[in-house]
């Protein structure tokens, strides 16, 4: 199995998917291919939320800003698992989530000769690379080991007994706010209410828990507390966005 992830929209993925059918028998998954464009930190929580439900495979990522300039193209290692795409923080926290222990996270370069394209890739580099990747393993492939990957983490929250302080990592596509406040922060206090940036909301289990269009503190299926309203958008009645700052005090 290789799997695709981009920014690209469309039709840009069914350019990696026909260069990927002409070179390897492998099943194609797509992942996503509307993460926020140009964004590496977002669309990298979802691959380290995403990639763990699969079995063995090759993730192909591609979320480059820096395309066409001296960023290197990696492949990892990550146990069962190999990942292909930019050098840019990109695919390492997906890489030691799959892996389990980050000393079994190994990455090196892929080679490149001149691609046919600058701003293209997806297409002309690691679609190939993924592609040999799956078909021939990296453990057999001579590619030269990279020491110093451009690593990406998220800033952790700064907890109290009763209180919290964090921010919005991330805001998907039903509006929900997930900041990085883990779960276990809400633990037995369901029902109660909580101060958000100063403003009173309920903690529930459940978006219906509350009426149609009421603001809630709850957490997600990614364990993380999240700002969200039943039927409706957290991040506007929040006012809230990526890397807000998140103040939470418990009752």
């Amino acid at each position: 199995m290789i799997t695709l992830a981009s920014d690209f929209g469309s039709p840009y993925p069914a350019a990696m998917r026909g260069v990927l059918c002409s070179r390897t028998d492998a099943r194609l998954v797509d992942v996503a291919h509307d993460f926020p464009r140009q964004d590496v930190r977002t669309a990298a929580f979802w691959l380290r939320e995403l990639l763990p439900t699969f079995p063995a495979a090759t993730h192909l990522a591609v979320v480059d800003p820096g395309v066409g300039t001296e960023r290197r193209p990696i492949a990892v290692d990550a146990g069962e698992h190999a990942l292909v795409g930019p050098d840019n923080g990109l695919l390492l926290p997906a890489a030691r989530e799959l892996a389990g222990d980050v000393d079994d996270v190994e990455c090196y370069e892929i080679p490149v000769e001149d691609p046919e394209s600058a701003t293209f890739h997806g297409r002309d580099v690691f679609a190939p690379a993924a592609a040999e990747v799956h078909d021939t393993g990296l453990d057999a492939l001579d590619y030269p080991r990279v020491s110093d990957p451009v690593d990406l983490s998220f800033p952790e929250p700064s907890l109290q007994s009763e209180s919290a302080r964090g921010e919005v990592l991330v805001v998907d596509g039903f509006g929900n706010a997930i900041t990085n406040v883990d779960g276990s922060f809400l633990e037995d206090h369901w029902g109660d209410y909580a101060h958000v940036n100063g403003e009173r909301v309920r903690i529930a289990r459940t978006y219906d828990a509350v009426d149609v269009d009421t603001r809630i503190l709850t957490v997600g299926s990614h364990g993380n507390v999240e700002l969200a309203v039943n039927q409706g958008r957290g991040d506007e009645a929040f006012g809230v966005h990526p890397r807000s700052r998140v103040r939470l005090d418990l009752p």
